[in-house]
């Protein structure tokens, strides 16, 4: 049984994100999408921002382009829509703006290239994914374009497929760390509900720093993010405090000025795992000090894909890199697939 016949009774829509630039991202794309043609998947394809052109249009290098198979329901932009090399029948045009024109949702009905795009934000993009479905979808990918990691943030699918590889370093052992550390922090325990939880989401001031008590006092700061605002955080957490709730990014910044002995009492929420840019060794440093962080929405990992080779010229043996992250990580399918999948 392939990837996609394994995930598609829990997920109905998948986004799928590279942990760096060329980890092999749109590889997995075009292996799923080859996939659901030999099982009979009908899937949905779009993107968070412009997807599937043959050049990078950051690092000017050549990229893999996506192949959209017969009978798939794709979103392209106006201004993409006569570039396609595919054959492309118009299903709908909408209202969801990009600035590559309005996305018209087309089946494709003579395989062939094809440059996709979506929504700006994610309500529009939850609603083109259903809309998608009722064109007879059965599953929709989301590949992600600049920001590659923010649409792994809950509100966009139901989970993520994370592209891993040679790219992060020279070193199998890092790739393997860094790559755990991403699953770790996606399976954050989500905060329970309680008065905390409905504090924060009911709250006007939810995009401000909130200070929790153990005496049920809610406080926000007159601030919007806690970058490079760790001292001022230092002064205001005291022993009464139980709870921060940072609305912005999480990163060392936030906490290098807090005393350590304050992590053993006061916990930290972030909205999802998306906000938290520490990596691996910071990260475990930090949590030797009693830090703790809980995540209002927490991003289900449905499966990692690896790439051994690096653009730079080196590369990993296939299966060595495959057995040690699933040694690593025994509890979600890892595919590489250039190997055919399993």
């Amino acid at each position: 049984m392939g990837l996609l016949n394994r995930l598609k009774g829990r997920y109905s829509t998948l986004s799928i994100i590279g942990m760096a630039k060329n980890a092999g991202k749109t590889t997995a794309l075009n292996y799923l999408i080859e996939e659901a043609m030999d099982e009979g998947i009908c899937l949905g394809l779009t993107s968070t921002g412009r997807d599937g052109e043959s050049m990078d249009l950051v690092t000017c290098t050549e990229k893999p382009r996506i192949f959209a198979e017969y009978g798939s329901i794709v979103s392209v932009p106006v201004k993409l829509y006569e570039m396609a090399d595919a054959g492309l029948e118009i299903l709908r045009m909408t209202d969801y703006g990009t600035p590559l024109g309005q996305i018209l949702i087309c089946r494709v009905v003579e395989s062939g290239y094809v440059q996709i795009a979506g929504p700006l934000n994610v309500r529009d993009h939850k609603l083109l994914c259903a809309e998608m479905m009722s064109f007879g979808a059965e599953m929709v990918l989301i590949d992600g374009a600049i920001d590659r990691k923010s649409i792994a943030a809950p509100g966009i699918s139901d989970g993520v497929i994370i592209a891993t590889g040679a790219v992060i370093s020279r070193s199998l052992k890092k790739i393997v760390e860094e790559t755990v550390h991403l699953v770790k922090l996606y399976g954050l325990p989500e905060l329970p509900d309680g008065n905390i939880r409905n504090s924060i989401v009911q709250s006007r001031d939810a995009e401000r720093i909130m200070l929790f008590t153990r005496s049920g006092d809610v406080r926000s700061l007159e601030l919007k993010t806690g970058l490079a605002a760790s001292r001022f955080l230092d002064e205001v957490i005291d022993s009464d405090t139980v709870s921060v709730y940072i609305p912005g990014a999480m990163t060392l910044s936030v906490v290098a000025d807090i005393h350590p002995i304050k992590f053993r009492h006061t916990g930290f929420i972030v909205k999802d795992a998306t906000r938290i840019f520490i990596e691996s060794n910071p990260w475990q440093h930090l949590m030797k000090k009693g830090f703790r962080v809980s995540v209002l929405d927490s991003v289900k990992v449905a499966a990692l894909t690896v790439n051994p080779h690096s653009p730079s010229g080196y590369s990993f043996d296939h299966e060595a890199l495959l057995q040690e992250m699933r040694s690593a990580i025994p509890d979600i399918p890892i595919i590489d697939v250039k190997l055919g999948g399993d």
